[in-house]
């Protein structure tokens, strides 16, 4: 069976996950495994929710400033995909949101048809030891996400999950869950940071949080990092222009 392009750039996106050293950033991976998913699978957004060390979900990042916001309508709402699917440790879905609509999350499903969303599924991430989190995607348009769909995003999530249990040494379950209420606290400097950056250059804030990524990836930085730089007004030159 010959090779597809597609083919080719899900080798890349395993590959891009895995490549890395022992330094990285888990908030980083997470935004690449977004990133690569939307790409890949050609939902709208994509997001990941995880669990702190109380049980509690919340979530980490997202594609874009509308997953984002939907993201936190579920953990303000306590109902929707992500939660259930983060909870359970299991694949859920393809679920459409077209009237009449799942009865068990009507308020996240009055939300995300007024998003655009036309429906919604997730797969568990996870570690050797059992679930941590989730991968969300939300759909729209006519293009239904399939179960082949999500058995990629599931290799992808699988092989993030991998990547985080084998850094530097294999980490049980608590250990990966503390690393990811680290990225949950970097999170906050990076938000704060493109809020401060689209305002200065008079962007959106996904704009401004692309060329945040560009540049940290650029110069090898952390994103976390330079993030800081940005909110202690350390912005370097070539961000401090208009674009």
């Amino acid at each position: 069976m010959p090779a597809m392009p597609r083919d080719v750039l899900v080798a890349q996106a395993v590959f891009d996950l895995m490549a890395r050293t022992d330094g990285f950033d888990v908030l980083e991976l997470m935004h690449d495994l977004t990133t690569h998913t939307v790409r890949l699978v050609e939902v709208r957004s994509a997001g990941v929710t995880v669990l702190d060390s109380d049980g509690r979900v919340d979530y980490l990042t997202a594609s874009d400033e509308a997953c984002r916001r939907l993201e936190e309508d579920q953990v303000e709402l306590d109902e929707g995909p992500c939660l259930d699917s983060t909870r359970s440790g299991s694949v859920l879905g393809p679920v459409s949101l077209r009237p009449p609509g799942p009865g068990r999350w009507p308020r996240f499903t009055s939300r995300a048809r007024a998003a655009g969303y036309s429906s919604v599924a997730s797969v568990p991430l996870r570690v050797s030891q059992g679930t941590v989190g989730a991968v969300n995607l939300l759909h729209s348009g006519p293009r239904s996400m399939t179960g082949v769909d999500l058995q990629l995003v599931q290799v992808l999530a699988d092989t993030a999950g991998i990547c985080m249990h084998q850094r530097r040494t294999l980490m049980v379950r608590n250990e990966v869950i503390a690393h990811l209420e680290t990225a949950l606290d970097s999170r906050i400097v990076i938000e704060q940071a493109k809020g401060m950056l689209a305002a200065r250059l008079g962007s959106d804030v996904q704009d401004a949080f692309a060329r945040l990524r560009a540049h940290a990836r650029s110069r090898q930085l952390k994103l976390t990092d330079l993030a800081h730089l940005v909110v202690h007004g350390h912005i370097p030159a070539e961000l401090d222009r208009t674009l």
